[in-house]
């Protein structure tokens, strides 16, 4: 009969080497922090911390208290903490004599790397840490304590204890090879763990250490953008793929299109293209939305711009070698140089021919669409994002050195780094430029109110002659059938009562107009709102408002018209100086000969 031997305590499980092991095991399961491939040592060497749980030296060794009792999620935070030192260049790896870093500096780094976890979890801290922490780099802390001294609770926050520091610069031993820049291998290892991230979360994957689903060849030309382009990587990091044949076929989307409001870019998934071909197309795409193609048509023929936009746009691509051009697009070196709006001015001559050229939707169809297929999200300003993407994007090629860029292209980029003049303040410039200020007179028959405080003295009176008062001022032509928008009109009606105010001017000649024309008179600027009734008769006639103005004998013949209307109006014919003010997107049915604010 065999006897078993009886455990010794040799043989029996420590709980303190189980609850390190399983910290260890989570932090080296982690993607970005196991790319350090650190050595741990917890051989109970002289460099580990006496009181502490770990310190790490900038040649990659952590040194691990061999005795500590701690949790696992302790352990395991106290691990990443110094990894996390390691990644980002804390304690970075060089040969030869190294100064340590002083108290302030360990502290301030301590903080930032504490910071950082709380949003990359990895284990719990121990209880007698901090959990609030002040904002700020290693930098602005280290200086700041050093003017104002460490406050106690940041003194001692590391893996190291209250008595040693958890970081630590030893000279690079030779026999260990090149030189290993930490920071570099932990920030291509959070890029690779952030990619797989959003591959779950855009279904590509199934879970982080899952196979990758292939992408498709319109996929990898967007990814192409982001990690390659930084002209356009920005504007492509924003923009949502819809790959749908049955929307495709709905809408006539030969190859691809684009709605600005969207953010979105819609692909035929039936088109066979290779990857070149695809960042082609995304990039004109793209490039259509980042330049507000749409927005710039104005009274153009919408079509026809999308064309000539088109001729400008793939000409840049070719010039900028992105991709492959595919067959049937527009290009035309004669057209070189030219922009959008030059373009159409020479296309617009040759309707006949121009109506058979084929965008990316398809023959007779702009690849710029005019209304999104979609509830539009306002979530971002996409004005500001289109603008900020190109304008960093810019940034990045030259700062990297990725070769020139064509001078249109340019030129259009540094013009949407000026953001244009709000509309409000054009319509100020409208109302110096053509509403005069009435200027007083001084006459002695009419004593200042100052001579009454020294009778000895005559002093001129200051007055405006009726002739002078008739003559600064200007009609309101306004649209109140039922389409007009209430927040048009406040904001419309709000700016014109405040510039007449502030030019003296004493009244407006207001004509409201929805199926016929109605005749307020003259009204002083802050009443012309209160008298605004939205009547509702449908379509909208407008010139009979301008003729009334026109025939009135009381109305200067140079005074301004100031038209409000959502463009949902006749063809008008306007013999005086005048503008129009139409809500952001809305168009006038005819070429405007005055200027147009869009109010936003």
């Amino acid at each position: 009969m065999s006897r078993t031997r009886k455990k010794t305590a040799q043989d029996r499980p420590d709980p303190a080497t189980e609850a390190y092991l399983k910290g260890l095991a989570t932090v080296r399961a982690n993607p970005a922090l196991g790319s350090l491939d650190a050595e741990f040592c917890r051989a109970g060497c002289r460099a580990a911390p006496p009181n502490g749980w770990a310190h790490v030296d900038s040649n990659g060794r952590v040194h691990v208290h061999p005795t500590r009792r701690a949790e696992p999620a302790e352990w395991a935070w106290a691990l990443a903490h110094c990894l996390l030192h390691l990644g980002f260049g804390h304690v970075p790896a060089a040969g030869g004599r190294r100064v340590q870093p002083d108290a302030y500096e360990l502290a301030a780094r301590c903080v930032v790397v504490h910071r950082f976890q709380q949003t990359f979890p990895v284990g719990r801290p121990p209880d007698e840490l901090p959990t609030v922490f002040p904002g700020g780099d290693e930098e602005q802390l280290a200086a700041r304590w050093r003017r104002d001294g460490i406050p106690p609770e940041y003194a001692h926050c590391g893996a190291g204890g209250p008595d040693h520091a958890d970081q630590v610069l030893a000279p690079w031993p030779a026999w260990h090879g090149p030189v290993k820049d930490w920071q570099e291998v932990f920030a291509h290892a959070l890029t690779r763990t952030v990619s797989a991230a959003m591959d779950v979360a855009g279904g590509r994957r199934d879970e982080l250490g899952g196979a990758r689903v292939p992408l498709r060849p319109w996929e990898r030309a967007l990814s192409w953008f982001v990690s390659s382009y930084p002209l356009l990587g920005g504007i492509a990091a924003g923009m949502t793929l819809v790959a749908d044949a049955e929307l495709a076929r709905a809408h006539d989307i030969a190859i691809a299109a684009v709605a600005p409001d969207l953010g979105e870019i819609y692909v035929n998934p039936l088109k066979r293209y290779s990857d070149e071909e695809w960042r082609f197309v995304l990039g004109h795409e793209m490039l259509h939305a980042a330049l507000r193609h749409g927005d710039r048509c104005g009274a153009r023929d919408p079509y026809l711009f999308n064309v000539a936009a088109d001729y400008v746009i793939n000409g840049w691509l070719r010039e900028m070698r992105i991709g492959e051009m595919p067959e049937g697009l527009l290009y035309d070196p004669e057209l070189s140089g030219l922009s959008a709006e030059e373009v159409y001015d020479r296309i617009a001559t040759d309707l006949r021919t121009r109506r058979r050229l084929a965008t990316p939707r398809g023959k007779g169809r702009g690849d710029v669409l005019g209304e999104p297929l979609g509830p539009v999200r306002d979530f971002v300003d996409l004005d500001e994002f289109y603008r900020r993407g190109l304008v960093q994007g810019f940034e990045l090629h030259h700062a990297q050195e990725r070769g020139l860029l064509p001078s249109g292209l340019v030129e259009e980029i540094r013009a949407l780094s000026h953001p244009p003049v709000p509309w409000d303040a054009r319509l100020a410039r409208w109302f110096d430029e053509f509403v005069p200020r009435p200027e007083p007179l001084r006459s002695y028959s009419r004593p200042s109110r100052r001579q009454a405080s020294t009778p000895g003295i005559p002093r001129a009176g200051r007055y405006f002659p009726p002739e002078e008062v008739a003559r600064c001022t200007f009609g309101v032509v306004l649209d109140t059938s039922g389409s007009m928008s209430r927040t048009l009109l406040g904001k419309a009606l709000g700016a014109i009562a405040s510039y007449a105010q502030s030019r003296d001017v004493p009244a407006a000649r207001v004509v409201f107009c929805d199926a016929t024309a109605y005749d307020a008179g003259y009204l002083p600027a802050t009443e012309i709102a209160g008298r605004v009734r939205v009547k509702g008769r449908g379509g909208t006639v407008l010139q009979p408002g301008i003729d009334l103005l026109r025939r009135a004998d009381d109305f200067p013949p140079a005074a301004p018209v100031l038209i409000i209307t959502d463009g949902a109006c006749d063809v008008l014919r306007v013999a005086r100086e005048h503008a129009y003010l139409l809500p952001q997107g809305a168009r006038l049915p005819f070429t405007a000969r005055g200027p147009v604010f869009q109010v936003r």
